[in-house]
C-alpha cells in the first residue's frame, strides 16, 4: 500500500488485555478485508494494557507496515482509545471493533456492502449476545434511559463495531465533548444510517474489565454529558415536592388547630423539613455534577495522550 495515500480502509481496534488475543484479530482482519480491497490499514491502539499487549503489537508491526500501533500514556478508558485511533485513521471508510473477537472480523465485508447501498454508518446489530443476562439487562435499561434522557435513538443491541464513512468520524472528531462515549456521538452527529444483524461471539480470552462500578460511572458521565433533561426533571422533582410539602403542612396545621398535636415546635419542624427538602432538590439536583463536568472542560486537558506510535505518519 502506497502510505502517502489515503487508505480506502480503516480498521481501529482499541487493545487492552488483548495480548493472546491481538494476533488472531489482525490475521482474521487481513483475510476478511483482503478480497474488498488491498488498500487497507489496521490501527490497534493499546489502551497502556498491564500485560505484554504492547509487544505484541510491536511484532505485528515489525512484520506488516498496514499495521499500526498506538501506546497510550496511561489507561484513558476504551472511548478515549477509540478517539486515538479515529484522530489517526485516514480511510475512506472506518471500521471501529473491539479486541476481544465477540465482534467477528468475518462480518467487515457484510457492512461494507450494506455500506455501499447508499449508507454513512452501518451499524452491526447483536442479535443473539454472548452476554449474562445480568449484563443485558443491565445494558437494556441504560439505553432506555439514555434514549429518554437525550431524546434520541437508541438501540441496545449495537455497540462500538460498525462502519463509518469518514465524513461521519470527522463530525465525531470535531465534537468538542471531554468525555467521549461512542455509539451515543455516533447518533448525535446522525447522516444516513442502516443496521445490520450479526453473529455475535463469546469472549476468546478472559472476561470484560468492565465490572459494575466502571459500567455505572460510564453511563452516569454519558447520561450527564448528553443530556441536560436530567437537571430538568429534578426541577420538576423539586417542584412535586414543594408542592406536597404545602399539602402535608396543611393537614399538620389542621391538626395542630383542632388540638390533636400537642408537641410545641412539631408543626413549624415538620413544615420547614418538607419544604426546604423540595426547595434543595428543586434547586441542587445534578448541579454539582454538572460543575463538575463544566470544571474538567474548561481546564482543556487533552482527552488522550500518544506515548508511542509504529508505522503512523507524523
Amino acid at each position: 500500500m502506497n502510505m502517502n495515500k489515503h487508505p480506502h480502509i480503516s480498521i481501529v481496534s482499541p487493545e487492552y488485555r488483548g495480548e493472546k488475543m491481538v494476533k488472531e484479530l489482525v490475521d482474521r482482519i487481513i483475510a476478511s478485508v483482503s478480497p474488498i480491497t488491498d488498500d487497507f490499514e489496521i490501527i490497534l491502539v493499546n489502551d497502556a494494557s498491564p500485560d505484554n499487549t504492547w509487544s505484541e503489537i510491536e511484532k505485528i508491526c515489525a512484520k506488516d507496515k498496514r499495521v499500526k500501533g498506538l501506546n497510550l500514556s496511561r489507561n484513558f478508558g476504551q472511548h478515549y482509545a477509540i478517539t486515538a485511533g479515529l484522530n489517526y485513521a485516514k480511510g475512506d471508510w472506518v471500521v471501529v471493533m473491539d479486541c476481544d473477537l465477540q465482534d467477528r472480523p468475518e462480518e467487515i465485508p457484510n457492512l461494507y456492502q450494506k455500506a455501499q447501498e447508499g449508507f454513512d454508518t452501518v451499524l452491526a446489530q447483536r442479535v443473539h449476545r454472548e452476554h449474562s443476562w445480568v449484563k443485558q439487562l443491565g445494558s437494556k435499561s441504560f439505553y432506555a434511559l439514555l434514549a429518554y434522557l437525550t431524546e434520541t435513538t437508541q438501540d441496545a443491541s449495537v455497540a462500538n463495531f460498525g462502519i463509518y464513512s469518514h465524513k461521519v468520524i470527522d463530525a465525531i472528531l470535531a465534537m468538542g465533548d471531554k468525555m467521549r462515549y461512542f455509539p451515543a456521538q455516533v447518533q448525535w452527529v446522525g447522516f444516513k444510517k442502516a443496521y445490520l444483524p450479526i453473529q455475535h461471539d463469546a469472549r476468546a480470552e478472559g472476561k470484560s474489565t468492565y465490572n459494575f462500578s466502571r459500567l455505572f460511572k460510564l453511563a452516569l458521565d454519558t447520561i450527564i454529558s448528553f443530556s441536560d433533561k436530567p437537571m430538568r426533571l429534578m426541577v420538576k422533582i423539586g417542584a412535586w415536592m414543594t408542592a406536597l410539602s404545602f399539602a402535608v403542612a396543611l393537614v399538620y396545621l389542621i391538626r395542630y388547630l383542632i388540638g390533636s398535636i400537642v408537641v410545641t415546635g412539631f408543626t413549624s419542624l415538620i413544615i420547614s423539613i418538607w419544604f426546604l427538602t423540595g426547595v434543595v432538590i428543586s434547586l441542587l439536583g445534578l448541579v454539582g455534577l454538572y460543575i463538575g463536568k463544566m470544571f474538567d472542560t474548561v481546564k482543556n486537558r487533552p482527552t488522550y495522550i500518544v506515548g508511542d506510535t509504529i508505522n503512523c505518519e507524523q
